[in-house]
């Protein structure tokens, strides 16, 4: 292991600072630095505080990292950065520090998919990547459902979400019930206490025929089924509305996603993204997954949520793989399609 590169990764793409350093497959740090609290009030991501918080927290994280590790910022061989989608904002400090640290070492520079990221965080915990596999990845930004011949290389695009990602239907229905934001862990907690099958919430494109998720209609269906009983002055089960809620999202992705692997007769099935670690998502699609003859793969929750050992697992596997790196010039791009997994 000592003779593999040391990758730092860097990963900016919405709200958290995460610096990962990855030798092969080996996970040796992933430091974190959140500014989750200063958005609390807003009630969703405010692009410029983040951008902000990003600016202040990334050498302190760096350095967080670093120690960790038991290493110096001369012993890195390469940097990786997710160079998109995200915020544009703060993809771009992400960038800079990336290219920064890039210049200063004489390193090589990957700019990478926070997609696939997300995908390859799972060799540093399971080893590497069966080829091909199926990845459902669901988070605040995404809800996707991909197919990875080669996570260094190709990328396949099968379904995505056509409104709100399943992450971002959590936060909203959190504040329709009270709850704190994020709300995919307090609606995790809420669920706990309450019945699954208490309310019948509607599965958007649940049999259309398509890889394709939708949540708009489900979040609006909640919604109006709290506000008539707190019209009519009657109490919410928000435990009982909790478990509905997430019964209902995890549904519709464990049933697409069983779909995917079926159709492309793909034995091995990844799960990740902030909402891969919800409980309720992990436990059917441990069952389904049973039930189909399907190897499950999903990383322990800390993985599942954006961080820098994601971005650095990648990168070292582009260069253990020998890919071009990329020029010191690389943009920052909010819309990168997820078939780019290093720019």
């Amino acid at each position: 292991m000592a003779d593999e590169p040391l990758v730092l990764g860097i990963e900016t793409s919405c709200d958290e600072t995460g610096i990962g350093l990855v030798r092969g497959h080996t996970l040796l740090m992933d430091a974190v630095a959140s500014s989750v609290d200063e958005h609390t009030r807003f009630g969703g991501v405010v692009p410029e505080i983040a951008s902000r918080a990003h600016l202040e927290a990334m050498t302190p994280t760096v350095e967080r990292a670093l120690a960790g590790a038991g290493a110096r910022l001369a012993d890195v061989d390469a940097i990786a950065v997710t160079a998109g989608p995200g915020l544009a904002g703060t993809l771009l400090v992400g960038a800079a520090a990336a290219k920064a640290y890039a210049f200063a070492l004489g390193v090589p520079l990957y700019g990478v998919h926070h997609l696939a990221a997300h995908v390859a965080v799972d060799q540093v915990e399971h080893g590497a990547l069966p080829q091909p596999c199926v990845a459902l990845l669901v988070s605040g930004g995404h809800s996707s459902l991909l197919l990875v011949p080669d996570v260094a290389t190709e990328v396949v695009p099968l379904g995505a979400t056509v409104d709100d990602a399943a992450g971002e239907a959590f936060d909203k229905i959190a504040r329709v019930l009270g709850l704190p934001f994020p709300g995919g862990p307090p609606v995790d907690r809420a669920a706990r206490e309450g019945d699954t099958q208490a309310i019948f919430f509607p599965r958007g494109k649940y049999d259309d025929g398509t890889l394709d998720f939708s949540f708009a209609g489900l979040k609006t269906a909640v919604a109006r089924w709290v506000e008539a009983r707190e019209r009519a002055g009657e109490s919410v089960p928000v435990a009982d509305v909790a478990a509905s809620f997430q019964e209902a999202v995890a549904d519709v992705l464990t049933k697409k996603a069983i779909e995917a692997c079926r159709r492309h007769g793909v034995p091995d099935l990844l799960i990740g993204g902030g909402v891969a670690a919800n409980s309720r998502l992990r436990a059917m699609a441990e069952e389904r997954c049973e039930a189909a003859g399907i190897r499950p793969r999903v990383p322990r929750p800390k993985l599942c949520t954006d961080n820098g050992a994601m971005v650095a697992a990648l990168g070292a596997e582009l260069v253990a793989r020998g890919v071009e790196p990329s020029r010191l010039d690389l943009p920052a791009d909010s819309a990168l399609p997820v078939t780019t997994v290093s720019v």
